[in-house]
């Protein structure tokens, strides 16, 4: 393809980009910044997001999608309420890197997760990459229980999720939600810096 044509089709996507699709990325995008700074409103913005998106993709029969928000909504009301209630005898819990057997219970949880919604696309769905959505999905419901557990390695979860999705969208022809994770992608990898950096000094 083109430079000509990915501009056309960048272009196309964003004429056909709704207003309540604009407010979910920008709430979607606020979320991954305020999660970079390690501020409590990576949560409410994080759910306002999820659940324009729920609504999304249930007009657009999405359901997989859906039920993948529904989640995110669940880790992101867990995650408000375990970052406002510090451990005894801390003002906020701090951010600290994951023990063995989390990164073991992260990666084993991945590899079900993966299995088990594969299976779920291929034989009750009519998904034509249900792999990679498989994958893409159980990444980053691993990434979002890191860091509603305040995890640096949460974000290793969220750089390896993003770059597989910027060029599956861009598969897909959404090309302006391809570009939403190239953004996603590159706060990742700074807010990877920050936590590491904030929980060596812990």
């Amino acid at each position: 393809m083109e430079l000509s044509e990915i501009a056309e089709l960048f272009l196309q996507n964003i004429q056909q980009t709704t207003l309540i699709e604009v407010i979910a990325v920008v709430f979607g995008l606020l979320s991954v910044w305020y999660s970079k700074k390690i501020n409590i409103l990576v949560f409410p913005t994080g759910i306002i997001s999820v659940l324009i998106y729920v609504y999304i993709t249930f007009f657009a029969k999405l359901y997989a999608d859906m039920f993948i928000n529904f989640v995110y909504f669940s880790m992101s009301v867990y995650g408000w309420y375990h970052w406002t209630h510090p451990i005894e005898g801390k003002e906020e819990r701090p951010v600290s890197f994951a023990s063995r057997i989390q990164n073991l219970g992260g990666l084993l949880a991945t590899v079900l997760l993966f299995v088990t919604m594969r299976y779920i696309l291929i034989n009750f769905t009519d998904s034509n990459v249900p792999t990679i959505d498989a994958l893409t999905t159980a990444i980053f419901m691993v990434g979002m229980w890191l860091m509603a557990i305040k995890k640096v390695e949460n974000w290793i979860y969220w750089i390896v999720g993003d770059i597989i999705s910027v060029p599956l969208y861009f598969y897909k022809g959404l090309v302006f939600t391809s570009f939403q994770f190239a953004v996603f992608l590159i706060i990742a990898v700074a807010g990877y810096l920050v936590w590491r950096k904030e929980a060596q000094h812990a």
